[in-house]
């Protein structure tokens, strides 16, 4: 049997298949509220253990600045010390006042070097305590949020596969529905369905009003949506259809 054409459907018929269109939508919209917050939990954690993860390697990259900087010091130290040695031992062959005023005061500045680099070794390690202290701070709340990460995955999978099967038939369904919608009316049926804040884009008349917006309804225009001779869609405020 050939497939009708969507436009050559009835008011009563286009009705009918949006009406269960939205029945199979607002169910695959329970499926997916059964899962709560927990997508954006795990998206959140998983975000804040990239960004703890950033500065794990962050505090690494300044620990090995900081080793590098008291290696080279201890170079200086060294080199240091030697010229120390050296000026002393030629303190022992000067031949007059001015020779010796100059390696006094060259063996002078020489130890304030090394005492300025022993200092700077001394703050380089307390940076290096603080930032070791900041380390081991950072790997422990990775490890705490990696464990809260896999229950609120395991929570979201247990959730998703118990309701997988039935959102995809229910895919399946709201896929073979569409077809049969005129394009028109389905980019309206969609538009107001996004623009809904219950998801709803076509609703029952309740109490002469919109089941959606609560909008009044005009006499005769309920008269041709209970003879299905007209669909309710209007300019509502919350722009929801009526059935």
């Amino acid at each position: 049997m050939a497939k009708k054409d969507p436009t050559d459907l009835s008011v009563e018929e286009k009705l009918k298949t949006l009406y269960q269109l939205q029945t199979a939508l607002s169910s695959i919209d329970e499926k997916r509220a059964l899962r709560g917050e927990l997508p954006l939990e795990v998206q959140d954690l998983e975000d804040e253990i990239e960004g703890l993860t950033t500065r794990v390697e962050k505090i690494k990259n300044e620990i090995g600045e900081f080793q590098r900087a008291i290696t080279l010091k201890n170079g200086e130290i060294n080199e240091a010390k030697a010229s120390v040695e050296r000026y002393k031992e030629q303190l022992n062959e000067v031949k007059n006042n001015r020779e010796y005023d100059m390696l006094s005061k060259e063996i002078e500045f020489q130890t304030l070097e090394i005492d300025l680099c022993n200092k700077k070794i001394r703050e380089a390690n307390n940076r290096i305590a603080e930032k070791q202290e900041e380390l081991a701070n950072s790997e422990a709340l990775i490890q705490e949020r990696q464990s809260d990460l896999e229950v609120k995955k395991g929570e979201l999978e247990e959730i998703v596969t118990e309701t997988r099967a039935e959102e995809d038939k229910l895919k399946e369904k709201v896929k073979d529905l569409e077809s049969k919608i005129e394009n028109r009316l389905l980019t309206s049926f969609k538009r107001i369905r996004k623009n809904a804040r219950n998801g709803l884009g076509i609703v029952y008349v309740q109490r002469d009003a919109c089941g959606g917006c609560f909008n009044k309804i005009p006499p005769q225009r309920q008269l041709d949506i209970k003879m299905h001779k007209k669909s309710g869609t209007g300019r509502c405020e919350d722009r929801q259809g009526d059935r």
